[in-house]
């Protein structure tokens, strides 16, 4: 196949031209001796943007990419993330942690300092149950809602390398909270705990890279053990952990786990505000756009009733589009939850939100997209944005 030439009429910078080509030569290497030559160079382009700041070219270079040759995005973006999420001090690499826990509540879902009792607790439970022996730990002293992580790859790189310093020094950091934005209030979300490892260049990070460890056992112990440390920082929260790891990975895997999550949160939550049980609901189950499919939105009835009393949006994520089995997914996760009245919509809705609240519509079983309200009586102290 023969490799595309970009021309300055493309609109790119010289950086970012210069990105773009050794992505695509990286992508349509035929071998591990032409794939270092290609990634050592991509590699060094990337780290000086990076170290300059310059969020602009990586994402000029990563949206030419994503219209014009998909293969070079993911070669281009697996590498930025990879430079944004680790480094080298001296002899050792460093690695940026997520751990990332799913929450649902009533009321507020706490985004606050992390007691130094509780962050010793965690700081144990991590090394012992998801990091390898020997790895030395840094961990922020705040848990993070997904408004207060760091916006892009330049500030990453930058909270990756304080995080490192830290984990170096067998200390945590900690975060200045006067300088975090608000979080926004929905039913369900996410939090982060944040960490860095380091350890002697080439040697294993996690647990399940030693021959007695793997990916199941650690997540099952960290759900037990770092499960009921996270419980005492979030009061009045029904909660699950996702499995620790690489800062970019975790987070996506958050991404994922946290649609099904919202389901089931949503289905919990109606059920005991409205005292009924899932089978007196229905879900309406339809597509979204803008100028391509977005997502899916389902709206919350009673059988009894076609009023809209609640809405959750499931983002696609990744290569997921309209070909994609997501409202076979959406359905089946509902009925888990015991629901046994779904509808799926054929029709394709706007990307519609609320003029006055900014909260999204959701279908109704008439076909129309409209605003989720609660019953009056059922409405008290509930976030007014909901997922």
């Amino acid at each position: 196949m023969k490799r595309s030439r970009f021309g300055r009429r493309s609109g790119l910078s010289r950086d970012a031209e210069n990105l773009t080509w050794l992505a695509v030569g990286l992508a349509e290497s035929g071998s591990r001796a032409e794939d270092s030559f290609w990634e050592t160079r991509l590699a060094e382009q990337v780290e000086k943007l990076l170290d300059e700041g310059d969020e602009d070219t990586l994402n000029s270079a990563l949206d030419h990419l994503y219209a014009t040759q998909a293969n070079a995005y993911d070669e281009l973006a697996d590498l930025i993330e990879s430079r944004a999420e680790s480094g080298i001090a001296g002899d050792h690499d460093v690695l940026l942690i997520a751990a990332p826990v799913m929450a649902w509540s009533r009321f507020a879902i706490a985004a606050a300092t992390i007691p130094p009792a509780q962050l010793a607790n965690l700081r144990v439970h991590l090394q012992a149950h998801v990091l390898a022996d020997g790895v030395k730990l840094g961990m922020a002293d705040f848990l993070f809602s997904p408004d207060q992580l760091p916006q892009g790859y330049c500030e990453t790189r930058r909270f990756a390398a304080a995080l490192g310093e830290a984990a170096g020094a067998g200390q945590n950091l900690h975060i200045a909270t006067e300088s975090l934005p608000e979080t926004s209030k929905f039913l369900s979300d996410v939090r982060y705990i944040l960490a860095a490892a380091v350890v002697p260049r080439g040697a294993a990070l996690f647990r399940w890279q030693e021959r007695d460890g793997n990916r199941e056992q650690a997540l099952a112990q960290w759900r037990t053990q770092g499960g009921a440390v996270v419980t005492t920082l979030m009061p009045g929260c029904a909660l699950e952990v996702v499995l620790p790891d690489a800062y970019f990975a975790a987070s996506r895997q958050a991404d994922r786990d946290s649609r099904p999550y919202s389901l089931r949160a949503s289905v919990a939550f109606l059920t005991t505000t409205l005292e009924t049980p899932p089978d007196t609901l229905r879900a309406v189950i339809a597509p979204f756009q803008d100028r391509q499919l977005e997502e899916y939105r389902i709206g919350f009835t009673r059988k009894s009733s076609d009023d809209v009393i609640h809405g959750v949006v499931w983002p696609l994520l990744g290569a997921e589009d309209e070909n994609s089995e997501i409202p076979q997914q959406i359905e089946a996760a509902l009925r888990t939850c015991g629901l046994t009245d779904v509808m799926q919509l054929d029709t394709t809705f706007p990307l519609e939100y609320c003029d006055d609240c900014g909260a999204p519509m959701y279908p109704s079983p008439d076909g129309e997209a409209v605003h989720a309200e609660l019953p009056e009586e059922s409405a008290e102290a509930v976030p007014r944005h909901l997922h």
